[in-house]
């Protein structure tokens, strides 16, 4: 692990204390701390590329540090702790087991903002929370996969039994299901964010058991090279683009863009405007994308995507939309009811026609 830091000799150079600027006024110190590498592709890539338009941003007006690779856990306490002792003003936490570490530090240092991503606890004045609304994403996606499978099986890789990932399986199941009601879904745990040869195994069990569609939900590339090997196997990129796979197998993606929102809170603290908020935002807003959606895909399919993504994005369509029951057969939302965000916060079921069981 390593911190990206200003050289001492260049503020020695300039005639400056460290941090500080001529005029006396110091820069805004903005730490980011990373479940996996910076270079995954996905998830962990994204938010550095956020960082990155941070200091685009702002110049010398800011100084970023960032820790990759964090367990999430007490190692994620001792980098936070480390990074506060370092002088960071703002620090965001970008991935949901940071959720207890964020809140034990932020109690010790008052003054030090944090934001922490897809969480739900603010226990103290100086913690935020943000998440991007993925499943609207996953819609988008749960139809180009219906659409395109013709052995009925779609795979899906997923990461850890926590909300934000049922929510996302359910929303590409039901609108799957829209366009193709014999299609199934099988679903893997890979108990990881981000581990290449998990997520390879996993891929390659799932075009075993017929699946000529894969969806997941963690961070490699690593499931599109297993359906590049196998042949005729539709990928979509997670988080970003993953572009080196198109046009075929990877058809489209689910961009999580963060940019605009490190932006304005690393702006918020530079002014004294910052305030503790939870956000979670989506389509319309900017922070979920739909990648390219390629050639590959039938001209029609690509049509209804789109429209379907221009219907979330104006707000015209919400991806649970009633009728829809729960995996029991018991009623969850009538008929044109839309779902509240204090449920799909907290989803802990699948709706009806997934037949697989949610871990505990």
């Amino acid at each position: 692990m390593k911190f990206k830091t200003l050289l001492a000799s260049a503020a020695i150079a300039l005639g400056l204390a460290s941090g500080a600027f001529a005029d006396g006024h110091e820069k805004t110190k903005v730490g980011f701390v990373y479940v996996g590498p910076v270079g995954d592709g996905g998830w962990t890539f994204t938010h550095d590329q956020a960082r990155l338009a941070v200091e685009a941003e702002f110049g010398d007006a800011v100084e970023t540090v960032f820790v990759e690779s964090v367990a999430e856990g007490p190692d994620a306490e001792r980098v936070l702790t480390q990074m506060a002792l370092d002088g960071a003003d703002l620090i965001f936490t970008t991935s949901f087991g940071y959720m207890d570490p964020t809140n034990n530090i932020a109690a010790k240092f008052p003054d030090v903002k944090f934001e922490h991503a897809t969480g739900y606890k603010r226990l103290h004045p100086n913690v935020s929370t943000y998440s991007a609304r993925f499943y609207e994403g996953r819609a988008v996606q749960g139809h180009i996969a219906g659409s395109m499978t013709e052995s009925n099986i779609i795979g899906y890789i997923a990461s850890y039994p926590i909300p934000e990932v049922i929510r996302g399986i359910n929303s590409a199941y039901i609108h799957a299901r829209k366009v193709n009601p014999d299609v199934e879904f099988k679903i893997i745990w890979a108990y990881t964010w981000f581990d290449p040869a998990k997520e390879a195994d996993a891929a390659k069990v799932l075009i075993e058991q017929g699946a000529d569609v894969i969806l997941q939900h963690t961070d490699s590339t690593a499931p599109h090279a297993a359906a590049q090997e196998a042949g005729n196997v539709v990928t979509f990129g997670q988080a970003s683009d993953m572009s080196a796979y198109a046009p075929f197998p990877r058809v489209s993606a689910l961009l999580d863009e963060w940019g605009d929102y490190y932006i304005a809170r690393t702006k918020a603290v530079m002014d004294g405007t910052w305030e503790s908020v939870d956000t979670w935002h989506g389509i319309g807003d900017g922070m979920v994308g739909i990648g390219e959606i390629t050639d590959a895909v039938p001209a029609n399919v690509k049509e209804e995507a789109l429209a379907l993504k221009a219907a979330i994005s104006e707000g015209s369509y919400h991806p649970f939309t009633g009728p829809i029951k729960k995996q029991d057969g018991s009623d969850w939302l009538a008929a044109g009811e839309v779902a509240d965000d204090g449920t799909l916060a907290g989803m802990n079921f699948y709706v009806e026609g997934l037949t697989a069981e949610i871990p505990q």
